[in-house]
């Protein structure tokens, strides 16, 4: 197992928690020197806020615990590609490097509809792996959809 893989499965973990609590089950963890600085789940319902991502919830923890709002240095993982909001999140707080699973053909804006990561234009450039673990991290996905349109009819 790479670490990308162990990193992403740990994420993958952190989805059960929003798929426990009735959210979109995406989940983040921060990797800094190969140690967990923060992590997060999708809370936008439990929240009532439309920005508490997965990636948003880990960057504002690990704001607070690194004591800085830039994360130089670190690397993100995300179960799902990231959307506009987040990407931009990232990019601001200096994210080293990015690593999601699944591909996101409706909002994703690290490739699959936009692909803001690789604007020039940006004061900082993030590297980028895409689709580690892709299959799991839809399969988790697709399963929370499947159970809603079930509860639905």
């Amino acid at each position: 197992m790479t670490p990308d893989e162990k990193w992403m499965l740990h994420a993958l973990s952190l989805a059960d928690e929003a798929y426990q609590q009735g959210e979109v089950p995406v989940g983040a963890v921060l990797i800094k020197n190969n140690q967990i600085i923060a992590e997060g789940w999708n809370q936008p319902i439990a929240n009532h806020d439309p920005s508490a991502h997965a990636e948003i919830m880990a960057l504002r923890l690990a704001g607070q615990t690194e004591q800085n709002y830039r994360l130089p240095k670190t690397t993100l993982y995300i179960t799902l590609e990231p959307c506009i909001m987040c990407v931009g999140a990232i990019i601001h707080a200096r994210i080293e490097r990015i690593v999601f699973g699944a591909y996101d053909p409706k909002t994703g804006a690290a490739g699959s509809v936009f692909n803001l990561f690789n604007d020039l234009r940006h004061n900082h450039q993030v590297k980028l792996s895409g689709g580690v673990l892709a299959e799991q991290c839809g399969d988790k996905l697709r399963a929370f959809f499947r159970e809603r349109r079930k509860i639905k009819k």
